[in-house]
């Protein structure tokens, strides 16, 4: 670092010791307006926090209202609104989606006609994927547990790819001490060869004219500049640039005909980062359609069933329903076979919107409908929550609403909704996943904490 850094490595060295900056990306879907806080300024929804709050308590956390992510990594933005038209539908993959931050913020971006595949390759790391890409609500978004050689059975399927690939983590020592310890020389060619391989595997599914976004939050030239120049030898392909606002603090970069972007915590108010960008050679034919097509592997729900949840969306007419053992999924119906092509060649494990879980003549509605974008609340009982019944509800114990009935109950907290409830008589079942819920003891005292986001928040 002093070597790349010369005089301003004194500075770098202080901002090391300082405490890293606190920010959050607003999921516009569900809270529309413009909150009273700084910007982060290479994005249309990050925002920076005064100081780091107790995010668990936050009720709009569990809602999918907003998504606590490092501010350096939402520069990804810029990549895809500078060489994407992400007005057209695209297939996108997102390859190290975990935990979400990146995923979530994709959906946010491409259109509704739009497919997004986020993949990890650990399993318990996958089903926090699919946690918080279910609370983010897009629909449009298929997790997938894969390794990345296993995407060479797609290609030339996507038109984007972003690969956040594992590294040495030197970006991370200001926040995770355990990054310090582990790193070393080793460790960071390790992590070059496994990001080549990476790389290697996943070409193919890229289709010709595709962009590749690659990132990493470390600052050697091993696992960044090199491995790009590297890629662009290897596949020739072209390294793309950016435009930048000089205020924004970012340094670009350049090593044998390849542009990249880093990210210094003395320069700007984030984490270590770095990004490149390159476009694959050659011009995408798109496939004639003269193949035998395979059977689907996607059962289509019964019409009963349809006709039980089918106001249960806002626009029931723009999905497929697609029943999988019990559960009745909406997937967007212009891309129903492309859905159905990962499931014929992945491990799939959460695609689309997952409605209600259907038992002999019942159905029960599932949690991924409650915070979906695409609810409409008209079609259900709704009651409203305190901050201490919300938590509560989210803790999964006994909260008690007035009235005798027999109704699913959709709870919300500040028009935001939360999950259901089913009231039988006077009692009150709470239907959150136990696997989400909060586990950490309530404080005597409950303050919420609205930091310019409370008065934009929609009833």
């Amino acid at each position: 670092m002093k070597s790349q850094l010369g005089s301003d490595y004194t500075r770098f060295e202080e901002a090391l010791q300082q405490p890293a900056p606190v920010s959050i990306r607003l999921n516009k879907n569900k809270l529309p307006g413009e909150p009273t806080l700084p910007r982060v300024p290479w994005t249309q929804t990050g925002y920076y926090l005064p100081e780091r709050p107790q995010f668990t308590l936050d009720p709009r956390l569990h809602a999918g209202a907003y998504y606590v992510q490092e501010a350096s990594s939402m520069f990804v933005e810029q990549a895809l609104r500078q060489h994407v038209d992400l007005s057209q539908s695209l297939h996108v993959l997102d390859l190290c989606g975990a935990p979400g931050g990146k995923s979530t913020h994709i959906a946010s971006l491409i259109s509704p006609d739009s497919l997004l595949v986020s993949n990890e390759v650990i399993r318990s790391r996958a089903s926090i994927l699919a946690e918080n890409v279910t609370k983010w609500g897009s629909g449009n978004v298929v997790v997938t547990n894969n390794d990345p050689r296993d995407f060479s059975r797609l290609p030339d399927f996507f038109d984007v790819m972003v690969v956040d690939a594992p590294c040495s983590g030197e970006g991370m020592f200001r926040k995770d001490p355990q990054a310090v310890n582990e790193w070393s020389d080793e460790n960071v060619n390790l992590c070059a060869q496994r990001q080549q391989r990476i790389l290697v595997d996943v070409w193919e599914a890229l289709r010709p004219g595709g962009i590749l976004i690659y990132s990493t939050c470390t600052w050697n030239l091993v696992e960044n500049e090199q491995n790009i120049a590297w890629l662009a030898d290897q596949e020739n392909a072209h390294s793309l640039a950016l435009e930048l606002d000089p205020a924004w603090g970012v340094e670009a970069s350049s090593l044998d005909g390849v542009s990249g972007y880093r990210f210094y915590p003395h320069q700007v108010q984030g984490e270590g980062f770095f990004l490149a960008a390159v476009r694959k050679a050659g011009d995408f034919e798109a496939p004639t359609g003269t193949t035998k097509k395979k059977k689907n592997k996607l059962t289509l729900a019964g019409k009963k069933e349809q006709a039980l949840v089918n106001d249960w969306l806002l626009e029931p007419s723009h999905f497929a329903w697609v029943q999988y053992g019990e559960v009745i999924s909406a997937i967007p119906e212009n891309l129903f076979e492309e859905v159905d092509q990962l499931y014929q060649n992945l491990y799939v494990i959460y695609a689309g919107t997952e409605i209600a879980e259907a038992k002999g003549k019942k159905l029960k509605p599932l949690q991924a409908l409650a915070l979906s974008q695409q609810l409409n609340k008209e079609a259900f009982r709704t009651e409203v929550l305190d901050l201490e019944s919300a938590l509560r509800y989210l803790r999964k114990e006994d909260i008690g609403i007035s009235g005798m009935s027999n109704d699913w109950i959709l709870l919300q907290f500040e028009g935001l909704p939360l999950g259901w409830a089913k009231q039988v008589g006077s009692r009150l079942n709470n239907y959150y996943p136990k696997e989400w819920r909060i586990r950490m003891e309530l404080p005597q005292v409950l303050e919420f904490e609205s930091w310019g986001i409370r008065e934009i928040t929609s009833n």
